[in-house]
């Protein structure tokens, strides 16, 4: 909103003083934090406890299939659910711990905004939080290790957010070798080599880590109830039921998409399987995911490179919103719709570049999940003038 109410001036909107006290935006994120998880974790703990569920505060290891302890107390079950998430990946480099780094969980607890902010890793979480404390006044570089920033979108979107992005002033770099940390005078100083480029040193106040999260398993002691585990992950069949026949996983802990409705669908899923005789499979077919810069990234399905990749034969159509409406009259015409479709009108993928666009991928994702033509998406009348209606054109298109 403070951006949006900084460029207003083409709507004819002459505001004349936009300022922010920092303390009062982070109050008001622990507020809405608070209230979507059900209070503090005191709270919630009380309000599970009113539901006859008891609630134990520790770190918990098995003992042996059948027992836990946690925080020295011992725990017995017929079956267990492990959901205990996922941990920030912290990368060894030299001097990293002693001059010390934030994740995105303190980056919304800062006391104080930084002045300058180093982003260590070009992935979803990075580039959000990039725009974010740029757009706050920070002056905010994206340092990511591999080829190419959001590794995991269509390209064609992904580089046109990347643009946007550089457009605004934000200092994107690919292809980095961080080689030391260390103290400076001025802050922390991050000895760095960009591609074809000499060696710099990029002196900022705060060093934000967004280089991936991994399975947090370490301190189960999973081999003492006989779990198995590859690749930092537990194994599950695919209805969430790990090695042993009695305990259940869902979530990050899986390995699987690292996402909340992810997670909240397989938690629910493992619960009933734990108690069904016949336990149904996870579907994970459609999983959509936003990237929410703005305009939003949002996508379902498969890219045109993955698409390339395994030897589909497909077809792309794209709507720019420059052509929309809605998106002309609002002034928000900085992206696209995109929508690939195999031979008898299969939808394959979306992809989606606009403000709000997760919600926008909701007709693209129930026409996936319900094995729907792009016919049909092309003959259902939307609402005019809406953003909604790029998917329709787009379909329309093909």
């Amino acid at each position: 909103m403070l951006y949006h109410a900084r460029h207003a001036d083409q709507f004819g909107l002459r505001i004349s003083e936009t300022s922010f006290e920092w303390a009062s935006v982070i109050a008001w994120v622990h507020q809405t934090i608070n209230r979507i998880r059900g209070g503090t974790s005191e709270e919630a703990a009380h309000a599970l406890s009113q539901k006859g569920i008891d609630v134990l505060k520790g770190e918990a290891a098995f003992v042996s299939p059948h027992e836990l302890s946690v925080a020295g107390t011992s725990v017995s079950a017929q079956r267990f659910i492990i959901a205990t998430g996922s941990e920030n990946i912290i990368p060894p480099i030299e001097g990293l711990n002693e001059v010390g780094y934030i994740t995105n969980v303190q980056a919304i607890s800062l006391p104080r905004l930084p002045k300058r902010l180093a982003i260590v890793g070009g992935g979803a979480i990075g580039i959000e939080f990039a725009q974010l404390f740029h757009r706050f006044g920070v002056e905010v570089t994206v340092l990511e290790h591999g080829p190419a920033l959001l590794d995991k979108e269509d390209r064609e979107l992904a580089d046109t957010v990347c643009t946007l992005l550089r457009r605004e002033g934000l200092r994107l770099e690919t292809h980095v070798e961080l080689r030391r940390v260390q103290r400076d005078p001025a802050g922390k100083c991050l000895t760095i080599r960009c591609e074809n480029h000499d060696e710099e040193q990029l002196v900022v106040d705060e060093i934000l880590l967004a280089i991936g999260r991994r399975p947090a398993l370490a301190s189960l002691q999973l081999e003492k109830a006989g779990v198995k585990t590859s690749k930092n992950s537990i194994e599950v069949d695919a209805t969430l039921r790990t090695s042993v026949p009695h305990i259940w996983a869902a979530g990050d802990v899986t390995g699987d998409l690292q996402f909340t409705h992810v997670a909240y669908e397989q938690g629910k899923l493992a619960a009933q399987n734990a108690f069904a005789q016949e336990p149904q499979a996870f579907e994970n077919r459609v999983i959509p995911w936003v990237t929410y810069t703005d305009p939003a990234l949002a996508h379902v399905g498969k890219t045109e490179e993955q698409l390339r990749e395994d030897g589909v034969q497909y077809r792309a159509t794209r709507m720019f919103f420059k052509d929309v409406e809605r998106a002309v009259a609002e002034g928000k015409t900085d992206g696209l719709v995109k929508l690939l479709v195999d031979t008898q009108g299969k939808v394959l993928g979306g992809h989606i570049l606009a403000p709000a666009a997760g919600d926008l991928l909701a007709p693209i994702i129930l026409a996936m999940q319900a094995g729907l033509p792009i016919e049909t998406l092309a003959s259902t009348i939307m609402p005019y003038p809406n953003m909604v209606e790029g998917v329709h054109w787009a379909a329309d298109k093909l």
